[in-house]
């Protein structure tokens, strides 16, 4: 259980996105598409690189609460250790601090109908100095 968390990320599964809210801040929310492979560029990765990255700051505690509004899926970042189910009707809490700079991918990991492995989950770790910038740059 974390007690004092700097941040609460809240991520909602749909079919087939995820939708993410920062609790602590207003007005913060969105959703994270996978980008089609036709319309990246050659540095995205396919079928993992998506429209709308978390932020989050690196050497922090951070919550993470996660729920879905229509079949289980499951929210794993491989690299960081975190796999946590998203179920309908319940709220799951997990946390992460992530110690490095750096952009992480993961995908649901549920087999929660035919386009599961199209719903990658992009973690992008930066210093709470940038954070805080990018906080403030989202709100206005």
């Amino acid at each position: 259980e974390l007690n004092n968390p700097l941040i609460t990320l809240k991520s909602i599964g749909h079919q087939w996105y995820w939708s993410y809210e920062y609790s602590d801040f207003n007005n913060i929310e969105f959703d994270s598409y996978m980008i089609q492979y036709n319309n990246s560029e050659m540095k995205n990765f396919r079928l993992l690189d998506v429209d709308n990255r978390i932020v989050l700051p690196m050497n922090n505690q951070i919550r993470i609460m996660i729920t879905a509004t229509d079949v289980i899926h499951s929210w794993t970042i491989p690299s960081l250790g975190v796999k946590i189910d998203a179920n309908p009707g319940r709220l799951n809490q997990g946390n992460l601090y992530i110690n490095r700079p750096g952009i992480f991918y993961g995908q649901c990991s549920e087999i929660c109908g035919s386009n599961h492995s199209f719903m990658p989950i992009v973690i992008e770790s930066i210093s709470i100095k940038n954070f805080i910038n990018w906080i403030n740059n989202y709100s206005s």
